[in-house]
């Protein structure tokens, strides 16, 4: 390695030909996590169950994960491409014999040594050694490179961000969870395509819901003749069309024959009319809100946006039921003191910005017991409701920022934009209901892939479980 390099300066050096010598070493220590694994894996497509499958690895010859043989030669390349010989080398032959396993935590440390120059050729070959921490070999080998005949130094290139994240892992302990829970008989409204006949037949095989089919018999079961599903089994009531399947399956809730609605192939407005009718609906004591569960790569953990979809500009007291809905929801799924984020555009109280006086309130309302289960600050900007890093620039003291469980948008624009870019931009997942009503309302939307709408169906479970 370069002495610019130790020093921190960011460059890359190379040794041509000339300049190497029988004997010339160079090495470098790399500890082994779990992240290079799955990167590696990522990369190679290699995901032998005994480098990526705890349970199998407990069980195989090593009863351990362990590391892909080949991090270790890939280890090895680079010191031959960085150090010796370095920039411009070109690999000719590798043999590699391993010894021994490299686990998670292991510190491995790779040393290249020249044996022999074929000036002629300008060939190099080196043996190459891999040890861990107690000096013992992993990996023997020895490789061949053409070795540079030119000086060459060059800024050490400054390689994009990795973010590894293993799609649907949230949603996927939230199924486990609902599984154990007895199948849901939900109202399945105006099932007449293709999406939303799947969601709900892959939600049954999966005992999360029992599904009632409510909508014109006919289109249903072109739709399955269509898909090439089959509905045989199931329940289908009829009804002449979409605003009939909505009053239908409102009044299945009601008379207690199903415990949830999940939405078809209709608008939204047309469900939630049929809900919030004064006279026949599903209202209770509460606002209804809707509550996304986002399962966001660069998040640690599940994040609740609150409300993106029903109250377009909610009042103080609306904010009140939307914030115990959300807090509701996230206990149901195993957030026992959810940090809620009361969002606004600044962190301090301004009274001309509306929000930033409810989100005082709000807070004042759940010291004062109007809201429990979960812990309120606010106002707060986005940044420092969900980044460690911008509460600590801002110095803010406070145990809900930069960790935040819940978020609670200003209003219904705001709430949107958000759950958007980050489903278009950060590649989230957003599964969500409908709370407040005397049953969950999964409205999932003609967009969501079937493991969205198997989570909103598995959060649907939980919270009713919860309220049981």
């Amino acid at each position: 390695m370069s002495s610019d390099d130790n020093n921190g300066i960011g460059f890359i050096e190379n040794r041509p030909f000339d300049e190497i010598n029988i004997g010339d070493t160079a090495e470098l220590s790399r500890t082994l996590t779990a992240q290079d694994i799955d990167a590696f894996a990522a990369v190679s497509g290699d995901v032998n169950p005994a480098h990526v499958d705890e349970a199998f690895a407990q069980e195989d010859i090593f009863h351990k994960v362990v590391a892909h043989g080949m991090w270790g030669g890939a280890l090895i390349s680079n010191v031959l491409g960085t150090q010796l010989p370095g920039p411009g080398t070109i690999y000719q032959d590798q043999t590699l014999k391993f010894l021994k396993p490299v686990g998670i935590g292991d510190t491995v440390t790779v040393r290249v040594t020249v044996t022999e120059k074929q000036p002629d050729k300008k060939h190099i070959t080196l043996d190459c050694l891999c040890t861990t921490g107690d000096g013992k070999p992993v990996i023997t080998g020895q490789a061949v490179v053409i070795a540079p005949d030119k000086k060459v130094k060059r800024p050490r290139m400054a390689m994009p961000d990795l973010v590894l994240h293993h799609r649907g892992a949230s949603y996927d302990r939230l199924l486990s969870a609902a599984q154990k829970m007895d199948p849901l008989p939900t109202a399945v409204v105006h099932p007449c395509d293709e999406s939303a006949l799947e969601g709900a037949l892959s939600a049954r095989n999966l005992g999360l819901l029992e599904p009632v089919l409510v909508g014109p018999r006919s289109r249903i079961q072109h739709a399955a003749d269509t898909a090439g599903l089959d509905i045989s089994g199931l329940e289908i009531i009829d009804t002449p069309h979409s605003h009939a399947s909505a009053e239908r399956a409102v009044h299945l809730a009601r008379d207690g024959r199903v415990k949830a609605l999940m939405k078809g192939a209709l608008h939204t407005d047309e469900v939630m009319s049929a809900v919030v009718s004064k006279a026949n609906g599903l209202r209770s004591e509460r606002r209804m809100s809707h509550v996304y569960v986002m399962d966001v790569p660069t998040y640690s953990k599940p994040l609740l946006i609150t409300d993106a979809a029903i109250n377009i500009a909610p009042d103080l007291q609306t904010k009140a039921d939307m914030v115990q809905n959300a807090i509701d929801l996230a206990r149901a799924i195993g957030i026992e003191m959810p940090k809620v984020a009361i969002l606004s555009a600044v962190e301090t109280i301004t009274p001309r910005l509306q929000s930033t006086v409810e989100a005082g309130a709000l807070c004042k309302m759940a010291d004062r017991g109007q809201i429990t289960g979960g812990m309120l600050d606010g106002p707060l900007a986005f940044d420092n409701a969900v980044s460690m890093r911008a509460v600590t620039t801002k110095g803010i003291k406070s145990d809900v920022a930069g960790q935040a469980d819940i978020l609670v948008a200003p209003d219904l624009e705001a709430g949107n934009m958000i759950a958007k870019q980050l489903m278009y931009l950060a590649g989230a997942e957003a599964a969500g209901i409908v709370l407040g009503a005397q049953v969950p309302i999964m409205l999932t939307s003609r967009a969501d892939d079937r493991r969205t709408r198997i989570a909103s169906a598995a959060i649907a479970v939980l919270y009713d479980q919860s309220l049981r």
